[in-house]
């Protein structure tokens, strides 16, 4: 039996994985990566797994590039206006830039920052053409980024820290919540990761059942209690199950709002306190999800969830629905917490890791 069908056929009982979940193109690199996990060499593969690697790595640039687009097209045309009958970067030309960061919701603190970059890089080249503006832009961009990132996560198929690696979600009604929890299961899932969700915001009115359906949908397993049950008891069963159950990832979802800040601040220190009783270091991520769409009122949410719980991670949500993408920007500067994931779309897959580089050049090129 192939090491594919051996994987299949141990892993179907369990309900974990089938082959109506996985497309063609997954099926091979879950082929690959097993094979490359055995220490097997693949001398007839190699070639097609890069090939196909390649094809999945500009699928997910076309998917960021078009997700992205409203924001692209609104900096672009502001830049343009900017250097209009401007032949070099000078005064005029950097308060113009000024305004397109801020009006693209980059933030003020974070605007100031990139525009003294760029005037450190004039007056030591003295002479900067106008049509290097866009260049030197989405470097000092990157750059800024490189400095609030935990190291890059190459992908979902990245081995992950600890196992079962717990994470727990945290963030406001209507940011996309939900949604983000089960993209995130399904490509875990789909990176070959045995993945199980706790349903632990058990105050808002058909937040289980919907995670419900989206368990289904995805084909996860979910822990779950009556509604108003303590939230604290639903993460404990969940992190015993993926420990019992030698699960890979768990993720479990929280209360966005509580009467109070204060009565949020101990519903998720409970939360975590419970969670650490049955592994020590639990919850290993805390990932706060922030609707991108709107923009300032994002930041006002991460100011709040920061000081409410030690938040260690950021998906930023809905981005490709907006013009202010540049909220990713400022809002990984300010709190210097690292943006792990972007969503750029409504379908599952349109969950993203966030890749500095893609990101900025998807905005610049």
């Amino acid at each position: 039996m192939t090491i594919l069908k051996t994987f299949l056929a141990n892993k179907k009982g369990n309900n974990i994985i089938s082959k109506a979940f996985f497309s063609e193109e997954s099926f091979f690199y879950l082929y690959a990566l097993l094979k490359d996990r055995q220490g097997k060499a693949m001398p007839c593969l190699n070639e097609k797994k890069m090939a196909l690697l390649g094809f999945i790595s500009k699928e997910k640039k076309k998917d960021l590039d078009k997700g992205l687009e409203k924001t692209k097209e609104s900096v672009f045309k502001k830049l343009s206006r900017a250097v209009v009958g401007k032949s070099k970067v000078d005064d005029e030309v950097l308060d113009q830039l000024e305004e397109v960061l801020i009006s693209s919701d980059v933030g003020v603190d974070t605007t100031i920052r990139i525009i003294e970059r760029i005037e450190a890089r004039v007056a030591s080249d003295k002479y900067l053409n106008t049509s290097e503006l866009n260049k030197i832009l989405s470097e000092e961009i990157a750059s800024l980024l490189e400095e609030n990132t935990s190291g890059e996560l190459n992908d979902f198929d990245t081995e992950l820290p600890a196992r079962p690696y717990i994470i727990m979600v945290v963030g406001v009604n209507g940011v996309g919540k939900t949604t983000t929890i089960a993209k995130l299961a399904y490509q875990y899932k789909n990176a070959g990761k045995s993945v199980i969700l706790g349903a632990a915001d058990t105050f808002r009115a058909a937040a289980v059942d919907q995670l419900e359906v989206w368990s289904e949908r995805v084909d996860v397993k979910l822990i779950k209690q009556a509604m108003g049950s303590d939230p604290a008891s639903v993460a404990y069963d969940t992190v015993q199950s993926a420990l019992k159950g030698n699960i890979d990832v768990a993720i479990i979802d929280t209360a966005g709002r509580l009467h109070n800040k204060a009565n949020l601040m101990n519903e998720l220190a409970k939360i975590k306190k419970v969670m650490a009783k049955v592994i020590p270091d639990a919850p290993h991520e805390v990932l706060l999800i922030l609707d991108g769409s709107t923009g300032q009122n994002a930041f006002e949410q991460a100011k709040q969830f920061t000081l409410s719980t030690e938040v260690t991670s950021l998906a930023i949500t809905k981005l490709d629905g907006t013009a202010k993408g540049g909220v990713v920007i400022g809002i990984s500067d300010q709190f210097k917490i690292p943006v792990k994931y972007i969503g750029v779309g409504e379908k599952l897959e349109h969950l993203q890791v966030f890749n500095r580089h893609e990101f900025v050049d998807s905005l610049f090129s």
